[in-house]
């Protein structure tokens, strides 16, 4: 039983919501500006995708807030009211990587400077777990999941809540990812010297780098039989998911790409789905040099002819919420039958041998990949397919 999709919620700097996002990737148009909210010593202003203001609750940590944001969406959309989570096993799968953990950078200097700070920030950041936000807000008593896995976070977590309810352990699941910016992950990545001082530009031949970004997207996934029983809408189904690791190295990829060819392959063969059949391919394309010219390989390799993208030209990286947010971007281009063009891209790189979609563009097939390459040589894909 596959997992159908019936809501979508997103947010991050190409939009306050997912129609908003998506009229963003449409335009062509982006935003990245040195940080406002966070501040370094760097004499380089380097560009980061912020999500402006859209209403933080103040007991919320900023991760937390912007998946709830998402989460509420997700719900509206779906069609889900409080009657109907009263009767159902509502679980819940996060992906993040910062999380709310980097929130307490004031506490954490004051104790190793010999003080006896007050304990107040970190019970904050102790009763922000995401996962547990989301079942805490909105009465869910399912299973309670915080997937934390570099990069690929927000796709493992969308594929563990598929299986549950593939399980029947879930009649719903709440599954997404969410990551805020913080000056400690952001002065970490310039350290590792993979940062484009500007807009990032990914599958360029002269990209330099990633951008930094926020955001959070939440897919409700649910059993063909709760829909049935409540008169709900598929707007896709979860095919297939797959992970696997190069075991290669700590933060750069396989230079063949040997997990993510097995993550797609197993990923297609799950789903029942023909590499030719798929119309198109969200990819991870973030930026940096190692990242594009691997994936860009092995797509060209693997499923030569079908047209890929990256959206990190609109939102940046946005970490644990990146494989959650490509994922419903996924889920909308199938459904509206066009693909945005990869903003920042302009030059073909030949090391590479193919381009990602430089334009919006029409696509057509039932069926679509999105891709996620994180740290610890992890990977993974979603296979998802329009309802029949």
């Amino acid at each position: 039983m596959k997992a159908a999709v019936s809501g979508l919620g997103c947010l991050c700097a190409a939009g306050g919501t997912l129609p908003d996002c998506m009229e963003g990737l449409r335009s062509g148009l982006r935003h990245p500006v040195p940080p406002v909210r966070i501040h370094t010593s760097h004499a380089v202003p380097y560009p980061v995708f912020e999500v402006p203001d859209f209403g933080h609750p103040p007991e919320l940590l900023r991760t937390s807030a912007l998946l709830l944001a998402a989460a509420r969406e997700a719900l509206g959309d779906a069609g889900i009211n409080e009657s109907i989570i009263s009767i159902c096993r509502i679980g819940v799968c996060v992906g993040t990587t910062v999380g709310c953990a980097l929130s307490d950078e004031p506490f954490c200097k004051a104790f190793r400077n010999g003080e006896d700070p007050d304990l107040a920030p970190l019970e904050r950041v102790f009763r922000n777990n995401p996962a547990a936000v989301l079942a805490r807000t909105f009465g869910l008593k399912g299973p309670c999941q915080v997937v934390v896995n570099a990069c690929s976070s927000g796709t493992d977590a969308i594929g563990l809540g598929a299986s549950w309810i593939e399980a029947g352990l879930c009649d719903i699941v709440l599954a997404g990812g969410t990551d805020e910016l913080s000056r400690i992950t952001l002065n970490g990545f310039i350290a590792l010297k993979i940062v484009d001082p500007e807009p990032c530009r990914p599958f360029d031949r002269d990209r330099k780098g990633l951008n930094l970004g926020e955001g959070a997207a939440v897919l409700v996934l649910e059993s063909e039989e709760s829909l049935r029983r409540r008169g709900g809408r598929a707007r896709a189904r979860v095919l297939g998911y797959s992970a696997a690791c190069d075991a290669h190295h700590q933060t750069a990829p396989h230079p063949e790409g040997a997990g993510l060819r097995r993550a797609i392959q197993d990923a297609l063969g799950r789903a029942g789905v023909a590499g030719a059949e798929l119309a198109f391919v969200n990819a991870h394309g973030t930026g940096t040099p190692d990242n594009d010219r691997v994936e860009g390989r092995v797509l060209a390799d693997l499923l030569p002819g079908v047209p890929y993208f990256s959206t990190k030209g609109h939102t940046g990286h946005t970490l644990g919420a990146a494989g959650a947010v490509e994922a419903a971007f996924t889920v909308a281009s199938l459904e509206a039958g066009w693909i945005p063009g990869s903003a920042g891209f302009a030059m073909p790189d030949p090391e590479i041998g193919s381009s990602p979609s430089e334009a919006v563009q029409a696509v057509k097939g039932r069926a679509a990949l999105s891709t996620s390459l994180a740290f610890g040589g992890n990977n993974a894909a979603l296979v998802f397919g329009a309802p029949s």
